[in-house]
């Protein structure tokens, strides 16, 4: 794959606690320069991102990092970032639920949060690190029954990202209509060369930008 291709589907992120405006004027600047799928920034920057970068797709995180927010707190996160400008959603689900094996409850959040998307794309964060195997295959079946894009693989704050198993698990798994995002730990050319031909049409990551085109940018 060129350089080119590759950024076209990296979401350039940025999330980390301590986030300065200027350290966020810069990852833009960079999609701007590079072409990169998206910025993935926290929420409190996206109407300052909208308001100064019109044209740059903006995605964000929702019931982030964790993901045991009420489903109502996720709700109104949604409805105020899409509102503030967001075109993409990234939302943790709630790992308790699962966990205690309250799957419904998942699928119902997961719809309630798409609902109030409207038509901006959906990215269902599953942390995988936090996950046996029988859960992951049945998270599959939940997201895209939901009617989400997106499975996500990681949060990237997690005890482990991304791994090339789960995308190939996924790919087996998800509906057609749902497509993969990567994250967490991917920090090579080679990395994202696999996980992209693993199947990944996304992959978020702050290094991205470095590797192939020289520029500078911290993650998370």
């Amino acid at each position: 794959m060129t350089d080119r291709e590759i950024l076209g589907r990296i979401d350039h992120t940025l999330l980390k606690a301590a986030a300065s405006w200027q350290e966020i004027t810069t990852l833009c600047d960079e999609a701007v320069r590079f072409k990169t799928a998206s910025v993935c920034v926290p929420p409190c920057y996206v109407k300052p991102i909208q308001n100064e970068y019109a044209d740059l797709n903006i995605c964000t995180v929702i019931g982030f990092p964790l993901g045991y927010s009420i489903t109502a707190a996720k709700v109104l996160e949604t409805e105020r970032a899409v509102q503030s400008g967001a075109n993409e959603i990234d939302m943790v689900i709630n790992i308790t639920d699962i966990k205690n094996g309250n799957f419904e409850y998942v699928l119902e959040e997961i719809k309630l949060v798409k609902k109030v998307c409207g038509g901006k794309i959906l990215k269902v964060i599953i942390e995988t690190c936090y996950l046996t195997e029988e859960e992951k295959i049945r998270l599959c079946g939940i997201i895209t029954e939901a009617g989400a894009d997106f499975i996500k693989t990681s949060t990237g704050f997690g005890s482990a990202g991304a791994a090339l198993a789960d995308i190939e698990l996924f790919k087996k798994l998800i509906g057609p209509a749902v497509k993969i995002k990567a994250a967490g730990g991917i920090k090579t050319r080679e990395d994202l060369e696999s996980f992209i031909g693993a199947g990944a049409a996304r992959i978020g990551t702050s290094s991205a930008v470095k590797l192939l085109s020289g520029g500078a940018s911290e993650g998370y």
